[in-house]
């Protein structure tokens, strides 16, 4: 029997023709779960069916590589063990524990919902997705991730790697309709997660995407579902998903000013709302042609200064690309004048030192610029 006519295919789709078939939802979980039992990666929050750990590693994936995140998953669960210990400590010591893995918000979102769930639910991480979409921080994704690998309950989550294995299957080719915020997706991946065990196949699915259902060249040659993929068999497996024009991030170039007395230089905190807030990073001026002048930087900072000189290698910005935008940073040094302690929210480090709380890794690429 020819693969169209067995799934019912009538082409590639265009519109809302994306009700999930349970016959072929049912098949998809036949072939995922076995396939996902004998070549799935070996991490470390796939050992475990503790909701708080496995809340943890789905906030430290998002937006960040697996083996960024492997290296920061066991500290961070050694030093906050559940959800009691999160909860109970202060937001610098969870900032610090989480210093280097970027997107910071994604640390105080998590530190806010474990205080939620100790205060308001006495400690006790829900089962079901309108429970755990009750807690700050917990979208969707994260609902589905918990409910169904600690639970095994069908509750649905689609990332980008889902959407891309769903639109494939089903040749979507409305670039509206493929991705992970698409309703049909939704109800396609909880038809497949019914069909079998939740906890396997939500993993199955994700893995699929991440390994073989790849963006760019897919191995469909290895693939557990190749003879139900209509993208495969209509050769759109390169075309689905479309491809996304991002605008170009917006560009802010500044100059990272170190301040030097007595062999310690000034780091400030920033401000507690938008990028890197509350870390730690050498003052900021807007860069506008030549080095800052004393002034400027007493403005800014508070510190009286002279000999401002830019930094040894400053012809080549520090360059740190945050998610919607790109910072450019010229490192330069100037001498504090008198022996002032240090303003508010500022303190002075000396070389290796590193002031409480989270250093974020834009810091540290200016800090080893300067040799700190």
């Amino acid at each position: 029997m020819a693969l169209g006519r067995h799934l019912g295919y009538r082409g590639p789709v265009r519109g809302n023709d994306l009700a999930p078939d349970p016959e072929l939802a049912q098949r998809l979980a036949q072939a995922l779960s076995p396939w996902f039992v004998a070549n799935q990666r070996d991490l470390e929050w796939r050992r475990t069916r503790d909701p708080y750990a496995i809340w943890v590693s789905e906030i430290m994936l998002q937006q960040t590589r697996v083996d960024t995140v492997r290296a920061y998953y066991r500290a961070f669960l050694g030093r906050f063990p559940d959800v009691g210990a999160l909860a109970a400590a202060d937001e610098e010591s969870v900032l610090q524990a989480w210093s280097g893995l970027g997107y910071y918000r994604r640390a105080r979102l998590l530190h806010r919902g474990a205080r939620y769930v100790v205060e308001e639910l006495a400690g006790e991480v829900p089962a079901t997705g309108e429970g755990l979409r009750a807690i700050p921080g917990v979208g969707r994704y994260t609902a589905g991730a918990i409910a169904s690998i600690a639970h095994d309950r069908p509750v649905p989550l689609v990332d980008g790697n889902v959407a891309r294995v769903l639109s494939r299957i089903r040749a979507i080719t409305d670039p509206r309709l493929q991705g992970a915020d698409a309703e049909a997706h939704w109800r396609w991946a909880e038809a497949i997660l019914r069909a079998g065990s939740p906890r396997i196949l939500a993993q199955a699915l994700m893995e699929l995407g991440a390994t073989v259902c790849t963006p760019q060249r897919p191995s469909c040659d290895a693939c557990p579902v190749a003879a139900m993929c209509q993208a495969r068999a209509q050769g759109l497996s390169q075309t689905i998903p479309a491809p996304k024009v991002k605008a170009a991030a917006p560009e802010d170039q500044l100059w990272a000013v170190a301040i030097v007395r007595k062999g310690k230089i000034l780091v400030e905190r920033r401000p507690s709302e938008g990028l890197l807030a509350g870390l730690w990073c050498l003052p900021l001026i807007a860069r506008a042609g030549a080095k800052p002048r004393p002034a400027a930087i007493k403005a800014a900072t508070g510190v009286a200064v002279r000999q401002v000189a830019e930094a040894p290698g400053s012809e080549e910005p520090v360059k740190h690309v945050f998610s919607h935008r790109v910072w450019k940073l010229w490192p330069c040094t100037a001498r504090a004048l008198g022996e002032a302690p240090a303003p508010a929210g500022m303190m002075w480090i000396a070389a290796g030192e590193r002031p409480p709380g989270g250093i974020p890794k834009v810091t540290e690429k200016v800090l080893a610029r300067l040799g700190y």
